[in-house]
């Protein structure tokens, strides 16, 4: 029982919606094309927090990046899908930078029991 409730635990969503660390990614691309908007600057240098959260340009940019972000992940997957130099110099970085393997066998080695752990 204890395993399946870890198991759901680690796929359950949000309350946004989103599944576990990839909204992280999701929202510090987010801020980064939030960042790039002299508007929402000028904004945010004149109004207070609330203000700004009901700004119309706010809400304008957000759904922009919204569909920036959709567009340049569409592509990526379109380039890695159509090329295997792509696929190969992706599963390098994953394997030899990112960390990939390790995440996986600490993830792996935390999820057995302790009678099975040497």
């Amino acid at each position: 029982m204890g395993r399946a409730r870890e198991n759901n635990r680690s796929t359950r969503q949000n309350p946004m919606g989103m599944m576990g660390h990839p909204r992280k990614s999701r929202v510090a691309t987010q801020k980064s094309k939030h960042l790039e908007s002299e508007t929402l600057r000028q904004q945010a240098a004149g109004n207070s927090k609330e203000q700004f959260a009901h700004s119309p340009d706010f809400h304008s940019e957000f759904m922009n990046a919204v569909m920036g972000a959709q567009d340049a992940h569409t592509q990526m997957s379109t380039q890695t899908l159509n090329s295997k130099a792509v696929q190969e110099g992706m599963k390098h970085i994953l394997l030899q930078h990112s960390g990939l393997w390790e995440a996986l066998r600490a993830a792996a080695a935390s999820q057995k029991s302790p009678s099975l752990v040497e």
